[in-house]
């Protein structure tokens, strides 16, 4: 009998690195050419919060909320699941998180002047992820893309999260909790398969939370 010490994270995959980023690819082919749409959507809520329009917090809360529903139901749902069975439970996960952050839309406040980290991270999950993986040599059509693909959709919720009130308090754990586990989930799923940029999540996790506690500290005192 083998001893349970010599398994590597690569013996629990349920699927081949090529499976994976194939169905990326189906997935992106299957919704060409909305991902076009769905980026200009994202651009001028950004430009209507950056102009302090008094509806786009609560507007971007609700399409981050439609977000998270699509990703449980296009991706992992009608997808994942095909190839990975613990894909139906992150779907339940994400619609939970949906219906979160549809709730939180009509009691969050937004922060005047958000930690750096909030920008850097919503910068890093519309900009950087959909380049992440082409920079890797990896076809442009298996990357992600913030409102349609898990990792690039959870990047941005964390910085989300640290540019509204809630994120300072200790109650709202309940928001993080979903997005936080999802970083561990992902960066093991692209450890086993070796992938350079597996450690991008869980880093941006630990930074988050980092700059989530010393802000919940600042509004101690």
């Amino acid at each position: 009998m083998t001893e349970w010490w010599t398994y590597r994270l690569s013996d629990f995959l349920l699927f081949s690195p090529r499976t994976y980023f194939r169905l990326f690819e189906l997935y992106h082919q299957a919704l060409w050419p909305w991902q076009l749409p769905v980026a200009l959507g994202w651009v001028v809520l950004c430009v209507a919060w950056w102009r302090r329009a008094t509806w786009a917090p609560r507007a971007w809360l609700l399409a981050l909320s439609l977000a998270w529903a699509w990703v449980a139901w296009a991706f992992h749902a009608e997808r994942y699941a095909a190839i990975n069975w613990a894909a139906n439970w992150f779907a339940a996960a994400f619609a939970a998180q949906a219906a979160l952050l549809a709730g939180a839309s009509w009691k969050v406040r937004r922060i005047d002047n958000p930690p750096a980290a909030g920008p850097i991270l919503l910068g890093t999950a519309a900009l950087i992820m959909p380049a992440l993986l082409p920079a890797f040599g990896r076809h442009w059509m298996e990357t992600e893309s913030f409102g349609l693909t898990p990792d690039a959709t959870v990047l941005g919720t964390l910085g989300t999260l640290l540019m509204f009130a809630p994120a300072y308090r200790a109650t709202s754990v309940i928001w993080w909790a979903i997005p936080l586990t999802w970083c561990l989930v992902s960066g093991a799923t692209l450890w086993a398969m070796d992938m350079p940029w597996a450690p991008v999540l869980p880093a941006a996790c630990i930074w988050a939370v980092l700059h989530a506690w010393r802000g919940s500290i600042k509004c101690a005192y």
